[in-house]
């Protein structure tokens, strides 16, 4: 239990191990030893939560009931489960592969993610990190996630799909926007409403960083000084508990409850 509240308390908010002394009455390097020892505990026991498709809330009965959710709420596709997207994530200047840790879109150098949503509110899939210029599509290719798509989302033999950005190619389980120059109203009508409800995926991308400020403090994520990644694997397994725990505007949003903690690590 120590060692989880030495965790959220660096996690909570950047601060130096010497700042958490008085607190925790424990040295600052006994400090750093248990943080990494818990950051590579949880990754070790618990990042297959975030990998596999085979969890009891992954079921093709249970995508269906999102898509369901999805649809509910206004999107017109009747089989969309769940948003796919990529998230970038600011780390200090490296030393060496400044140019492949480089985003020229967010002009930072950073590693990015790659993750699913789904209106219970919890991060289903979490993939990374990969290099900060790596495109969407790109990340898209170098996952499994196609392949198992392909596996579980079916439902009584009718596909299911993930809705993206632009950036994504379209397939039988991956949709995005309409991106023809000239656009029909009802194309338009059709991306304003699927781009109201993706939204989604840039709130839980927030509710992490809000969360856990210690991720959004680039000086300190510095590449082969500190398990960088890790930080945010365990930073998302964490925003999942708490979703567990009391839900989150996503899960409220579609009106669909999450998992019991006890369900969720079981």
């Amino acid at each position: 239990m120590e060692g989880l509240c030495i965790l959220l308390k660096r996690l909570a908010y950047p601060c130096r191990y010497t700042d958490m002394v008085p607190r925790f009455g424990r040295n600052p390097t006994e400090l750093c030893l248990i943080f990494n020892t818990m950051i590579d505990f949880i990754y070790d026991n618990h990042n297959h939560r975030l990998r596999s498709w085979d969890q009891f809330f992954l079921q093709p009965n249970q995508l269906y009931s999102y898509a369901e959710a999805v649809h509910r709420l206004g999107a017109p596709l009747g089989n969309c489960f769940g948003f796919i997207d990529g998230t970038v994530r600011g780390i200090a200047r490296p030393q060496e592969n400044q140019r492949v840790m480089y985003n020229g879109h967010k002009r930072i150098h950073s590693i990015k993610f790659q993750s699913v949503v789904i209106p219970n509110g919890l991060i289903a899939n979490l993939h990374g990190p990969f290099e900060g210029k790596r495109h969407d599509s790109t990340m898209l290719q170098q996952t499994d996630i196609l392949n198992e798509l392909r596996r579980v989302a079916f439902h009584n033999g009718h596909p299911l799909c993930l809705y993206g950005d632009p950036a994504y190619p379209l397939g039988v389980h991956l949709q995005a926007p309409f991106k023809n120059i000239q656009l029909t109203p009802q194309m338009v009508l059709y991306n304003a409403a699927m781009s109201e409800v993706r939204v989604a995926v840039e709130w839980l991308f927030g509710n992490i960083t809000n969360y856990f400020k210690f991720i959004d403090f680039k000086s300190q994520l510095q590449i082969n000084l500190s398990s960088v990644g890790k930080f945010y694997i365990v930073c998302a397994l964490l925003e999942n508990a708490l979703t567990c725990l009391y839900g989150n505007i996503v899960s409220e949003k579609f009106e669909v409850q999450p998992p019991s903690l006890q369900d969720y690590f079981q």
